[in-house]
């Protein structure tokens, strides 16, 4: 991974609402990630089941941590503890 490629990879249907639910909360967290779309057939999902085992999404692989996940609200809670305090961090002290 180089350093322009963004450490997390989000594996989403278009127009899902759980998969939409993890892009928004990567957008309010200001993380960098990017989306690969995956076959609307969950039989035929076979890059998302090589990565987390599963063929649900969203799915996501954290590569600053090594965390790979399925199920929004488990991703959702991930980002928050891992990265919840990222943008006060990032603005400083009040």
């Amino acid at each position: 991974m180089s350093d322009d490629d963004p450490p997390i990879t989000v594996y989403r249907l278009q127009g899902c609402p759980f998969c939409e639910r993890v892009v928004r909360k990567l957008n309010d967290l200001g993380l960098p990630y990017e989306s690969r779309f995956v076959e609307a057939w969950h039989s035929r999902r076979d890059v998302v089941k090589r990565v987390s085992g599963k063929r649900s999404v969203p799915a996501i692989v954290d590569e600053r941590t090594g965390i790979t996940m399925s199920e929004s609200g488990n991703i959702v809670e991930y980002l928050d503890a891992t990265y919840g305090d990222r943008r006060e961090r990032a603005a400083g002290p009040a």
